[in-house]
Formats: C-alpha cells, structure tokens, sequence
C-alpha cells in the first residue's frame, strides 16, 4: 500500500498581490473604526490633532474611499502579475549564497547610483523620490500615534517640533523636484526625454505637484484657523513653509479659514486618490516594479553569458529563441514593466546614434505593448501599455515580430551599453539575443554576408575562411611550441591566439608582440596551431545556436582531453567565450585576457618596463566584451601608464560609457550601409584627443578603429593605431635603443665633430 505525499498549495504572486492590498485596505478601514471607539486623544499641548476641523461625514469618506482604492490597485497590479507568470522560469530565487548580493543591487537602485551619473536627472529623480518616502513616512507616524493610548502617544513637545520640521522640509524638497521634472519634460526637453513625452506624463507630473501644493495649502489654513480661533500655536514656527504661509492669511475670520481649510484638505486628498488610481496602470507602477527588478539582478550566469541551451543535436524542442510573449522568462516580462522610459538606453547606443533602425527603449516598449495588449486574463483581454501608444497601433497578437522588425534587431552591436546605463538593471541585450536566435535558427532570416561568416566558420573552422592549417604562420620565426591535438598538456598557459591573432594581418603583429613579451617576461606558454577552432562567438551572438555548439563542443573536448587549465586571449570575445560560456558546456578553464597577464608582469616585476619610452600622446578605447561584458577597465590602462613619457588622454566617452568601435554581436561581418558608420564616429572622437597613438585591447577594435583613423584621411605617422602589446613592446625596445645609444662608442665622425665644436 502507498501513500501519496500531500501537495503544498503556494500562493500564486498574483495571489499575493492581492492579498497584500486587501490586507492594506482593511487595515487602513480598521484604523479609522479604532479611535472612534477608544477616544484616545493627545492631551498635549503641543501635538497636532488627527482630522483636526474635518466633518464626520469627511472622514467616512476618507476610511471608506482609500481602502477601495488600494484594493481596487492591488487587483490591477495582480493582472500585470499574471502577465509575468506567461513567462517560462528563471531561476532568480533568494538563497543564503546571494541574499547579500541581492540587497546590495537592491541599495545600488533605489540610492539612484545608476541615475546620479547624470548628476542633474539623479538629483532631480532623488528629490521626488525620497522627498515622497518621507511624506509617506511623516503620514504613516501620523496614523500611528492617533491608534496609540493616551500614555503610549509619542508625537508631542520636541517630538512633534521634529516631526513637523522633517514634514516641511521633504514637501518643499518633494515638490521642488516636480518642478525641476516640469521644467525639465516641458522646457528643457533633452532629445531622449521629448521623443516619448505622452499626455499621461503631464497628468502623472500635474497629479504629483498637485499633492505637493494642496498639502502646503491644507497645512497653512489649518494654522491660520487654529491662531484665529485664539490657540497657541508657537510650536507650528517648526513648520517652516506652513507657518509663514499661515502669516498671509491670518487676518479672515475662523470661519471663513475653516471652510478653506477643509477645501484644501479635500483637494489634497482627492490629488491623493487619483494618485493611487493612475499608479497601476501607468509607467507610476515603476515605483513598485523597479525596486523589484533591482532586487531581483543577480542571476547564475556571468554578467558577459548568454542563456544556455540544450544539445540542438539531441534536444526535443522544436522552437528556439523568442518570437511570442510567453517565449520570454517571468522576469524578462518583469523588466516590461519596470521600465521607466527614460530613454537613457536610447542616449548611449551605439547604433541609435549613428541612424540604424535599433532603440533599445522601443524594443522595451514594443514587447510591453505586445504584451499588455494579449493579457487574456485581465478584463477585456488586455492591460494598459507600459507607455500609452498611439490609438492606430493595432496588436492582434502575441507576436513580438508584429511590432520590432528584423533590422532593428539586426543593428545591434551587442555593446551592451544599454543594460550597463538602465538605471533599474533592465536586461535589453537579453531579448535582442533571443529575437536573432529565432531569426536566425527558425527563419534564416540575417544578413546575407553573415551567411558568409557562417559558411566559412562551419567549413573552416574561423570566420575568414582561412585555411587551419594556416593558424600558426604568424610563429614561423618565433621559438613559440605548437602542440599537437592528443599532446599531454604540460607548459604553465595555453595561449589562445584567436581567428583575428592567426589571419588577420593587423592582428598578426599584436600576437608576435605579445609572444616577443612573454619570452621576456619567461612564461611558459603553448599554441594549438591547426588545432584551434573559432570559440563560436560571432555565430552565438548572431543567434547561430547549433554553429556556436558545433565549433565549441569539439574545442571543450580537446581541451579537457588534454588537460588544459590556465588560457591566455588577446581577444575579449574568446575571453567572455571560454571564461562565462564554456563552463555551460562542460570547460571550466582560469581564463586571463592578456591586458590583465600583462598588468601582473609589470607589477610583479617579471617584464622589466624600466627604460619603456614613448614620448608621445595616447588615448586608450575601451572594448565593450572586456570592460562591460567583464569588468575590466585598470588593467589595459595600467599597462599603458606603465610607459614613460607618454601623456594620457580619455576620449569623452569612456570606461563604463565607452563607445563601441561597431563589431561586436557578429557586426564585424556584416555590412554598414545606413547611417554613419560606427568606427568612422568613434575615430572622429580619438582623433578629437590630438592623441598620435591609439591604444586598443581587441582585436576587432583595433580593426574597426585603424580603418575609421584611415578613413578620416590620418596615416600611421600622424595617429597610429595599435593594441597595447604592440605600444609597450614599441616602447621597451624604444628604450633600449635609447639606452644602447647613450652608452655607445663615438664613432670617429663624432669625435672629429666634437673636436672642431672645441676648437
């Protein structure tokens, strides 16, 4: 006989929604019952009195009206719950490995560090935001005391002088913030922010402001009524914006001020009733749903890897990537809906700025469009867009591909700008990702000269469509060891030379370089040669699934066969590649980009850059897979600080806003023919420095970036653009020429010269 184990029923999130709204609106009823029975009142002189002046009939009103509303939200708020749950999972749960971690991205938000990059837009947002939590905050104490006995109340004397000080100054710091956020949609209008201005912000703006001033407005009146009718009110001098305002109008009747009073009072609340109407079905709801978006960023793959996939060869799924709503993970729906529009995606893309088809904000706004118009479940199928779209925009269903067309998910560099800016840890290279894995496994639908790339990574193992057997020419005059595939692995790194380090000619000079300094430092290093396969990137970028695993499991087997553990790249795409996506299948190597191995020799003394000199001026260009996908921004900066001589310039964008040379996502195949070309506008800003030499630590950079300072009309005497192996080995055996010419014997032209400067 068995015994079937009981089933534990969990409460679905939308179900919790909605029990903590009914749970708010009856405690909220609750709390104006209780003093009606109890009769507690602050006997205090000094103390404010609850609904002091405001009819019976007023305050039914009040605990009737706001209790509706806050249950009427959470049942709005439960439908956009329920649109998440379409999503398949993602495994985003708290646990005790990243509960710190969690808190920490939640701090990072709501402190608006993202935000306060733009010092002027963060203080702005900080103002409203924190000047609201502590209205909030100030009422909720309010209510508070007012269920309190009379021996347990606490808001009088100095507390009271406190409380109404701290009250005062978050209104003005509060409605001081509306203003500057009027000013700035209305006066100001920054490109980003008048390309999406909808009526509903007005009406979110106007209902905030209005909060602000009628609050101001109830509070003056209820001093000026209180003086009138003969009270002391000293204490309210600590009302440092109410009391003077109360000063204005104090010579009327009591009467008279009363009936304002009250009218102002009624205003304020009925600002704050249509406040909790429009909170859940506008972009208000961020207020909920981006705290809970950054609360929820950390996740178990590395910052740089794209979502693992099963064996295509094997899997039973017969549809991959995402083409309908419910393709999407419950919190790539969630990030839809905790978008704040703010368009700081938009400002810092790469291919935006330069005329292609792609806004990172619109394929955000086009999915919750798609998404919010097929919610079956909501009344009359649908909820509010997560921005008010125009009236002619039709979604008959669930289809992303009915609103975001192939070339604006094509046009994307895979910079990853976007997510690096969002001030609420949107994930927007995520989606276009698993947009061009459908495009591109289900439909076939890329770029006609990325099919090139694609037949000549399946037929030749690299995207140049080279011979493998090619691989290691650029070592034929270097004692550099060439292993054979089935070779027991036995020198300290294997150094993985990549497509562009074995056959591009460009790049060819950065791998003899950094084989010529790795010789001098004394490290111990290998090269497969013939036997290096493409790590896949470009095809995984580009959405090539099944190419990406044909040309990394076979790599992933070869090197475990042979016992390979400590990899040096030059490239930061190999780098993401075999350090954040091979352990998907199975290759967990210690993965060093070569700027990094080069900082530590330099620091450890190894690679002797005593005499390193250049006597020249250069600016260093970040690469988007090293320093946003990874993190890595000192090292390659170190290396070059570590040269004598030189003068350092940033371009104006740089580090965490770098801009992209235009390669990346599989770019570097592809075709540029709309706009200005990407390399070309970051060219133009490096040549803008006045620097002579160009640092890279990419080789598509370095690719990109060479051809745009060519296209502007400098040659290599005017700028010369190189990888930074390149610019040190320049500069040690610079110096060493320098040091060979001091210390050489005059010849005896010299001496003869000297002679007759003597006589």
């Amino acid at each position: 006989m068995t015994t079937e184990s009981p089933v534990v029923k969990r409460f679905k999130p939308y179900q919790l929604s909605i029990a903590f709204g009914v749970g708010i609106g009856v405690f909220t009823m609750i709390s104006g019952i209780i003093p009606q029975l109890t009769g507690w009142e602050n006997t205090s002189l000094i103390h404010r009195e609850v609904f002091g002046g405001i009819p019976t009939a007023l305050r039914v009103a009040f605990y009737t009206i706001i209790p509706m509303m806050l249950i009427w939200g959470s049942l709005r708020f439960a439908d956009r719950i329920r649109n998440w749950e379409r999503g398949a999972p993602d495994k985003r749960k708290t646990t005790a490995k990243n509960a710190k971690r969690r808190l920490a991205d939640y701090r990072s938000g709501v402190y608006m560090r993202t935000l306060l990059r733009d010092s002027a837009a963060g203080l702005m947002h900080s103002m409203i935001y924190f000047g609201f939590l502590v209205l909030l905050g100030v009422t909720t104490v309010l209510e508070v005391d007012h269920q309190m006995p009379e021996q347990l109340k606490f808001l009088h004397g100095d507390v009271y002088r406190g409380y109404a000080l701290v009250g005062d100054v978050a209104g003005v710091v509060f409605t001081g913030g509306v203003v500057w956020a009027i000013i700035r949609r209305y006066v100001q209008r920054p490109y980003r922010i008048r390309i999406k201005t909808k009526p509903e912000h007005a009406l979110i703006l106007g209902v905030l402001l209005a909060i602000g001033v009628t609050g101001f407005g109830a509070e003056m009146f209820r001093i000026a009524q209180g003086q009138a009718a003969g009270v002391n009110l000293d204490h309210e001098k600590w009302s440092v914006v109410g009391y003077p305002l109360a000063q204005l109008v104090n010579g009327n009747s009591a009467g008279m001020l009363q009936t304002w009073h009250q009218g102002w009072w009624v205003a304020h609340v009925l600002t704050f009733v249509v406040f909790l109407a429009i909170l859940p079905i506008t972009m208000l709801r961020h207020m909920f749903t981006s705290p809970l978006n950054m609360y929820l960023k950390d996740r178990e793959r590395p910052k740089g890897a794209m979502k693992a996939m099963p064996n295509l060869t094997e899997t039973s799924l017969e549809s991959f990537g995402v083409h309908v709503v419910e393709e999407f993970t419950w919190k790539q729906l969630l990030d839809l809906d905790a978008c704040t529009m703010c368009g700081r995606c938009t400002s810092v893309c790469p291919a935006h700025a330069t005329g292609k088809p792609l806004d990172p904000r619109e394929i955000i706004l086009k999915s919750g469009e798609v998404m919010a118009a097929t919610a079956a479940h909501a009344p009359g199928g649908k909820v509010s867009a997560p921005l008010s779209a125009d009236a002619e925009i039709k979604i008959g269903a669930n289809l992303l591909f009915e609103r975001i067309t192939a070339e604006e998910i094509w046009s994307c560099t895979s910079c990853k700008a976007c997510d690096e800016i969002c001030p609420v840890n949107i994930e927007i290279l995520d989606k276009i990702l698993d947009m061009r894995r459908y495009l591109s496994l289900m439909e076939s639908n890329f770029p006609a000269q990325l099919g090139n790339a694609y037949r000549a990574m399946e037929n030749q193992g690299n995207p140049w469509g080279m011979s493998q057997t090619d691989r290691g020419e650029w070592a034929k005059d270097l004692d550099v060891e060439i292993l054979d595939p089935g070779a027991p692995f036995t020198s300290e790194y294997l150094y993985w030379v990549g497509c562009a380090g074995s056959f591009d000619d460009k790049n060819k000079k950065v791998t003899q370089s950094m084989a010529k300094l790795l010789k001098r430092a004394g490290i111990d290093v290998a090269i497969l040669g013939p036997s290096e396969m493409c790590t896949g990137d470009s095809a995984r970028r580009s959405g090539n699934e099944y190419l990406f695993q044909m040309l990394a499991m076979p790599n992933v087997e070869m090197l475990n066969g042979m016992g390979v553990k400590k990899i040096i790249t030059q490239c930061p795409h190999c780098f993401n590649t075999l350090k954040n996506e091979y352990p998907q299948l199975g290759g967990n190597y210690e993965v060093i980009h070569h700027s990094q191995l080069l900082e530590d020799l330099i620091e450890s003394g190894k690679l002797d850059v005593t005499n390193a000199t250049l006597e020249e001026r250069i600016t260093y260009h970040d690469s988007c897979y090293l320093g946003r996908h990874n993190d890595v921004y000192i090292a390659p900066r170190k290396v070059v600080g570590s040269i004598k001589g030189i003068e350092i310039v940033e371009m104006p964008r740089n580090g965490t806003n770098g801009m992209c040379c235009g390669a990346g996502g599989a770019r570097m195949w592809m075709e540029e023919d709309i706009g200005t070309k990407v390399n070309d506008e970051r060219a133009r800003e490096a040549i803008a420095t006045g620097a002579t030499r160009v640092a890279t630590a990419c080789p598509f950079c370095y690719i990109m970036l060479d051809d745009g300072v060519k296209g502007a009309g400098k040659d290599e005497s005017q700028i010369k653009v190189g990888d930074i192996a390149i610019h040190l080995l320049d500069a040690i055996e610079n110096g060493e020429r320098q040091v060979a010419n001091q210390f050489a014997p005059l010849s005896a032209a010299n001496i003869a010269s000297s002679s007759q400067s003597f006589s």
